[in-house]
């Protein structure tokens, strides 16, 4: 009889995060514990749209919807004792994600871990963000540049992680169809991968594509 192998656990995560960076930490380190496998970033409202926790518009808003990070001392705290090498993280993150995903790879970077082999997914859809719910930085011509730089950046140096999740759930939310909910997001996709093919080379095209995820209703 042939050894039967394992299937590979499923991945599982429970979008988390809140009140400060240490707290979310010990959050995160019990689930681990438990046999979660998995992380599930959730950002507050400020660090959504690039406001420091102790800006005037941030008031009110800190550590409430996610936790807060502004800078890479807390990233670290959020990842203390997380062995990111091992780790699939998925970071619930548009206007900000070149950011939070560059302090993402620091801490990594200062824990010893070999980048390349870095696991996860940065959500990066910047154009629904602009579309659905309004908590967007820059415009969408701006706004797809990052979304291509961040998905060039992984292609050439964290090629495992997942660049880009086309969110349209939020359309729906903000009065979209399901049907107008899917054409706005393969629009959105396709519109990345415009962008993205004159980087890329042709052959390594469709790996790039197949690292486009999708999140919709």
């Amino acid at each position: 009889m042939p050894q039967m192998q394992k299937d590979r656990p499923w991945l599982i995560r429970t979008y988390a995060g809140h009140s400060t960076a240490s707290a979310s930490n010990a959050l995160y380190r019990a689930n681990l514990a438990k046999g979660q496998t998995g992380l599930s970033v959730a950002f507050d409202l400020p660090t959504q749209t690039g406001y420091d926790s102790d800006h005037v518009l941030a008031r009110g808003e800190v550590g409430k919807v996610g936790v807060p990070v502004g800078h890479l001392g807390d990233m670290r705290a959020l990842f203390d004792e997380i062995p990111l090498e091992q780790m699939n993280t998925s970071m619930t993150i548009n206007a900000t994600a070149p950011w939070l995903l560059s302090l993402y790879i620091a801490v990594a970077e200062e824990q010893g871990a070999d980048v390349s082999k870095l696991q996860g997914t940065v959500q990066n859809d910047l154009i629904k963000e602009y579309l659905s719910r309004g908590t967007y930085v820059c415009p969408p011509k701006p706004s797809l540049k990052m979304i291509a730089d961040v998905a060039e950046y992984c292609y050439t140096n964290v090629p495992k992680w997942n660049p880009m999740n086309v969110c349209s759930y939020h359309l729906q939310e903000a009065g979209a169809t399901p049907e107008q909910e899917l054409a706005f997001a393969l629009a959105t996709a396709q519109a990345v991968l415009d962008e993205l093919k004159p980087r890329i080379a042709p052959e390594d095209f469709p790996a790039m594509v197949g690292r486009i995820s999708f999140f919709v209703n």
